[in-house]
């Protein structure tokens, strides 16, 4: 199918509505404050002096930063007319100084212009390639947004010499990048300006992975092997999706077969075998990487918001090939649960890292060198900041993911309270999902409707006559109103088997919410609490979370008394225990969470 672009949809109200305006009214502005009190906006004056004690080095990544920022600015602008012109103001002067300092032969990199200028091109580990992805993308948005083509006229140039340098001459020191991310940028450079040679230029760094660098050629760099015969998620979880939404994008554009088989092993490995209920990926933070199959840790689960936005762009990705519910599914979880859990709920603070389990006694040894356990409190800025400014520009354009079209069959791929209009087809959706699962759906234009069944719900209704397709109810479309209700009731969720970190335990799920407790709630020791096979929650919105959140009839195990250890039953007492959104965690100080309990015998 063809999903349809963000611009053609206009999410109108709800829960993802409130996300959206909640970025734009502060998250975008408090990025920006936190950009430049660190110096990122600042080095853009190309005014480092090594021989000044108080002159700032630029990292090696802040291009990126810098660049998803104006990204994000340029969806926001084109989202919403009423947009603050003091947000394009700021964006117009980066974009000044981006250009008054890009060199003559079209180079530009902030670290390396003015700390090591000798040395472009011969660090494949430095993300100069990943920095120029990220501009190219700012720039088409940019261009798109309010018509200003300075920054792709830059980055045009830019492209132009990374193709003399890398395809022509041959002159860099190394082959393709270390970071992926450039690749999918430079087919959106070829479908926004019709120039092939950013096609073929992405079509080299992809057949050449595996192949032809010497230098840090391991999974983390994901050059263990050439694509096409990458089986296994591997590696460094954000590269690795950069790499396969490239590759698929290409596989697309070229009709490949075997680079598309590729990714449907790929994504079949991330997805069955080293997903976590949330929908993060990458369960180590050495290499901020996979691990192995079934290898998913709670107390120490990596699953940066990045790779879990990284999940989402490859899973689209997908989408184009295939009219599978199952890839609109991940989008769905990983979006309500693994990346709305790197926002705070006051927009202004974000996780790096998503861990489904926190207790406070265990983080003793992180002074010590021992475990390494993640942050328990969001932070406003980091030293590596890349989160904070995908967030900004996942929240605008999440229209990317709502809808699909194929010929004359409408897809509705997530429920959002929502208006569209695409070639001739408009679509109108009313739901309050995910508080409940009533959606109401209006499609003129097309001869068919297809509803997304997600694979979460057990039983619904609907109100029209459908044939079941790849996870869609298909309805033959009278242009009346198509209504469906989905179960939401509250119920337990196992984990596989072989996943020995939730071996003998059970989470909670309402729709697509995975549900947490913490210990402002429940108190201490929340390994205590046992809950039953079947749950009967007390459900109750919450205006502070915007969600439901629940309370769970179950028994809890009480201490033992002279002692540690003891060759009794442990006694239980009745209890309730409190359940809130995974994603709405570590809102209120610093606390115990756990998303798995032991599960009553």
């Amino acid at each position: 199918m063809k999903t349809l672009p963000f611009d053609s949809v206009k999410v109108t109200s709800g829960y993802l509505f409130g996300k959206q305006e909640l970025n734009r009214k502060t998250t975008i502005y408090s990025v920006y404050d936190r950009f430049e009190e660190t110096g990122r906006f600042g080095s853009l004056d190309f005014n480092y002096d090594k021989n000044d004690p108080n002159s700032v080095q630029p990292h090696i990544f802040w291009d990126s930063d810098i660049a998803k920022w104006v990204e994000s600015v340029a969806y926001i602008i084109k989202n919403d007319p009423d947009y603050d012109r003091e947000l394009e103001a700021r964006a117009d002067k980066i974009i000044a100084k981006i250009k008054k300092n890009q060199w003559d032969d079209g180079y530009f990199n902030i670290y390396f212009s003015v700390v090591e200028p000798e040395k472009r091109f011969t660090n494949r580990d430095w993300h100069e390639l990943y920095c120029a992805g990220h501009l190219m993308e700012a720039a088409i948005a940019y261009d798109d947004a309010t018509g200003k083509r300075d920054l792709l006229d830059c980055m045009e140039k830019y492209a132009d010499l990374i193709y003399r340098i890398f395809v022509e001459e041959k002159s860099a020191e190394f082959v393709t990048p270390g970071h992926p991310e450039i690749e999918l940028a430079l087919i959106k450079m070829y479908l926004y300006t019709g120039k092939k040679k950013y096609l073929d230029l992405s079509e080299f760094f992809i057949n050449n992975r595996g192949i032809s660098d010497e230098i840090n050629n391991n999974n983390i760099f994901q050059s263990h092997k050439p694509v096409r015969e990458q089986d296994e998620a591997a590696g460094h979880s954000v590269r690795a999706m950069y790499l396969y939404t490239g590759m698929a994008m290409l596989a697309k554009q070229i009709g490949d077969e075997s680079l598309l088989n590729a990714c449907r092993n790929l994504w079949d490995d991330t997805v069955l075998r080293k997903m976590y209920v949330t929908g993060g990926i990458g369960s180590t933070n050495l290499g901020e990487a996979f691990t192995v199959p079934f290898d998913l840790p709670n107390d120490q689960a990596y699953t940066e918001t990045c790779a879990g936005i990284g999940l989402m762009l490859f899973s689209n990705a997908m989408l184009a090939f295939e009219n599978n519910a199952r890839y609109a599914d991940v989008i769905e979880r990983v979006l309500y649960n693994g990346v709305l859990s790197g926002l705070s709920l006051d927009g202004k603070s974000f996780f790096y890292e998503n861990p489904l389990e926190i207790n406070l006694r265990d983080h003793f040894t992180n002074a010590f060198g021992g475990k390494r356990f993640p942050i328990t409190q969001r932070l406003e800025c980091f030293s590596c900041s890349c989160c904070p400014p995908n967030i900004t520009r996942i929240l605008p354009t999440l229209g990317n993911y709502i809808y699909g079209i194929d010929g004359e069959t409408f897809y509705i791929n997530q429920f959002v309270s929502s208006e569209a209009e695409f070639d001739g087809v408009y679509c109108k959706v009313s739901t309050e999902y995910p508080l409940n699962g009533r959606v109401t759906v209006s499609v003129k234009g097309t001869k068919k409707v297809a509803v997304r069944i997600p694979e979460w719900c057990d039983n619904f209704s609907l109100n029209k006559d459908f044939s079941f397709e790849n996870g869609y109810a298909v309805i033959d479309n009278d242009g009346e109103d198509i209504v469906i209700d989905l179960d939401m009731t509250p119920k337990i969720v196992y984990a596989d088997p072989r996943i020995s970190s939730d071996a003998g335990k059970v989470c909670v799920m309402r729709g697509p919410i995975v549900y947490c407790a913490e210990g402002v709630d429940n108190g201490e020791f929340l390994h205590s609490f046992i809950l039953p096979r079947e749950i009967d929650a007390t459900e109750t919105f919450s205006e502070e979370f915007g969600l439901i959140t629940l309370e769970v009839p179950c028994r809890k195990r009480l201490p033992f008394e002279g002692g540690l250890y003891s060759s009794f039953k442990p006694q239980t007492e009745k209890t309730a225990l409190k359940m809130i959104p995974y994603n709405c965690f570590a809102n209120r100080g610093e606390t115990d969470m756990v998303v798995w309990f032991c599960m009553d015998k």
